[in-house]
């Protein structure tokens, strides 16, 4: 027989639905969100109307619709945004055939899978105290549909509140001393984890000022001893060298396993710890430039000098650096690289191609011909701007001699050109620049908003060596910071302008407890495992086992003895009902045991019909007990009658 489920149920299970689903609706599509909020209102008009539900064909014909438009938004309906957007859907499409309170357990362990697909995205603070109210609220759903709406939403959230909080010991249990194996237990699909943000494998107009206006953190940064300036702390991102009229982006990748730079030191080494953001890219931020002998070991350093991981950064990762910030690269360039480093699109930006003939005319070296070019930028109407106008097919040429007004990309970009023009190897190089402290927690962070891009060029004396045209046009934003440079005019972030400052307060307040939360629970792997537990003798796999079994053993134990208590008998604090559970216990042995059903007057008459000769005593007890605790407010008196009662019968009884 079919258990139907009250309106109320329905309702408090839709709201729990609503609060699952509704971190995933941002990743939605904007029609899937829409279909399941109809479909979502429509079950709870249904039920409030009695609606019969749709036949079996409407609800197969929707099913075959929501993969399509899953596969037509997505391109799979496997992986994590694909697969995560059918689920959603199919949990919307079972309200369908939602009317029994099996299809409820259904929908509840579907929930409860569902909010594993959070922690795929972000695993935040916010999100794990989020998705913790969920379980309760699903848990209190469950703990509803056992009871058929006998229980009130108050008692359910109670009961469900109390599970989750028994349990918190033995989560953090499990956390604590499970062993921790190296990678993944299974292979995620390729677009597994965090949205890709930040830089990109090409640049062009623009790309990095859009970047500007999020406050996205790229990374985090701790110094160990010496802090370098503003103004030397240049984040060494990805190279490009290809360069098509418009657009900058790496090329012949198949010469990057050549031998990385040879670095030749000036001045002391600077070591620190990056906490990078997942980005899904290879690229591992280092300050210019870094020791190839300090990188992690699953990294190494590229020909170009960046870091490269040896996968993609799917997930957040801290790795220890040491970098110099004064050195030189010396080693000769081949004629390969050369060629490579001079080449320029063919009919793009004839007017830059004459302006660097005039400059190699003039018989002046080439870090002359540097120092010229960054002059013109100094002295000639240049502007720094988030807001540049559109440039035209020769982009350079429309920058250099009509608009004169860019950002960071667009002076690299001309600079490198220029370069080339005048024979000169160049390339651009972007990464960021910058980073702001935090005081709480002593340590940098470095924002999508600190994106920079400049340029390196090749010195017969020096090697390469990096040249920022923005330095030259706008000083203030490479010695001080981007609000310096372009003022609050130019649209900046709130946490960048003057009005953002106490945003920004609190806002360093958080951020350092993200930092500490990344750095012991989200970072919490095999290393930084075995050295906490070491602290405890608990270094070794089966020590941490052993006290994984002993401990979990014993919460276990102390839950089960809480659980007993909670069936305990009730401790008896009133008088007269302690007098009749002591004639009560003394029959008892004598073998007349009070059934639950009878109440004391009937007990007395099963009693004296069974022994006569006690008969008259027992009612008499019996009388005075119900007077007692039923009849009259408590009374000494009357206690006392009813405690002779009791001892009479007793001696009567042992007598017997």
């Amino acid at each position: 027989m079919k258990e139907y489920l009250p309106l109320t149920t329905l309702l408090r299970l839709l709201a729990v639905l609503v609060l699952a689903l509704s971190p995933h609706v941002v990743r939605l599509p904007l029609w899937e969100s829409a279909v399941i909020a109809a479909l979502i209102a429509w079950r709870g008009l249904a039920a409030y109307k009695q609606w019969r539900m749709p036949p079996t064909w409407v609800k197969l014909i929707a099913t075959l619709l929501a993969f399509g438009a899953v596969m037509a938004s997505f391109g799979r309906i496997s992986g994590l945004n694909g697969g995560t957007g059918l689920l959603c859907a199919m949990a919307a499409l079972k309200l369908l055939e939602f009317r029994t309170r099996r299809d409820v357990m259904v929908m509840v362990f579907l929930l409860y899978f569902m909010l594993v697909t959070h922690f795929l995205f972000s695993q935040e603070i916010w999100t794990v105290v989020y998705l913790l109210g969920c379980v309760t609220a699903i848990t209190a759903l469950l703990i509803e549909v056992q009871h058929l709406g006998a229980l009130a939403p108050r008692q359910t959230l109670r009961k469900s509140g109390t599970m989750v909080l028994q349990a918190l010991p033995l989560m953090v249990l499990m956390f604590v001393l499970f062993p921790r194996i190296p990678g993944p237990l299974w292979g995620l699909p390729s677009d597994a984890g965090a949205g890709r943000s930040g830089l990109s494998e090409k640049m062009s107009p623009g790309d990095i000022a859009s970047l500007i206006k999020s406050d996205e953190v790229a990374f985090r940064v701790t110094f160990v001893g010496r802090v370098p300036p503003p103004a030397a702390r240049y984040w060494r991102g990805p190279p490009f060298d290809h360069f098509d009229g418009h657009t900058w982006e790496e090329g012949y990748a198949q010469l990057r396993a050549d031998e990385p730079p040879v670095l030749e030191p000036l001045g002391n080494a600077v070591r620190y710890e990056i906490t990078l953001e997942p980005h899904r890219s290879r690229w591992l931020f280092a300050l210019d430039m870094p020791d190839a002998s300090s990188v992690p070991p699953d990294a190494f350093v590229a020909r170009e000098g960046h870091l490269l991981a040896n996968q993609a950064v799917t997930e957040r990762r801290r790795y220890d650096l040491q970098s110099y910030t004064n050195y030189l690269l010396v080693p000769a360039l081949t004629e390969r690289n050369r060629t490579r480093y001079l080449r320029l699109p063919r009919g793009f930006n004839p007017r830059t191609i004459e302006l660097a003939d005039q400059l190699r005319s003039k018989s002046m070296d080439d870090a002359d011909i540097v120092q010229s070019v960054l002059q013109m930028f100094r002295k000639q109407n240049f502007v720094y701007t988030l807001d540049p106008p559109p440039l035209g097919r020769d982009s350079v040429d429309d920058f250099l001699f009509e608009t004169r007004r860019g950002f960071c990309e667009h002076y690299a970009s001309a600079f490198t050109v220029l370069m080339r023009a005048a024979n000169i190897p160049a390339r651009v190089v972007t990464g960021y620049q910058g980073g702001q402290r935090n005081e709480i927690g002593d340590y940098y962070v470095v924002r999508q908003s600190d994106a920079h891009a400049w340029s390196e060029v090749w010195l017969e004396s020096h090697g390469w060596v990096r040249i920022d045209p923005t330095a030259a046009i706008a000083p203030q934003r490479i010695e001080q910071n981007l609000e310096a440079a372009l003022g609050i005019a130019e649209g900046l972030p709130g946490y960048l302008s003057a009005r953002g400052r106490l945003r920004f307060y609190f806002e360093a307040r958080w951020d350092w407890l993200n930092a500490k939360w990344n750095g012991l629970v989200l970072a919490y792997g095999p290393e930084l495992q075995q050295e906490f537990l070491s602290r405890f003798g608990l270094g070794e796999l089966r020590q941490m086992i052993l006290a994984l079994t002993i401990g979990g053993t014993g919460l276990l134990a102390l839950f089960g003895l809480f659980t007993l208590r909670q069936f305990a008998p009730a401790r008896v604090d009133d008088p007269a009902l302690q007098q009749w559970q002591r004639m009560t216990r003394q029959l008892a042995k004598l073998g007349y045991v009070q059934r639950p059903d009878e109440g004391p007057l009937d007990y007395a008459q099963h009693v004296g019909a069974l022994r006569p000769e006690w008969a008259e005593a027992v009612a008499q007890v019996a009388r005075l007990y119900v007077r007692s605790r039923y009849l009259h407010a408590p009374d000494s008196a009357r206690q006392d009658e009813l405690t002779r009662a009791v001892r009479a019968f007793s001696r009567r009884a042992r007598r017997s």
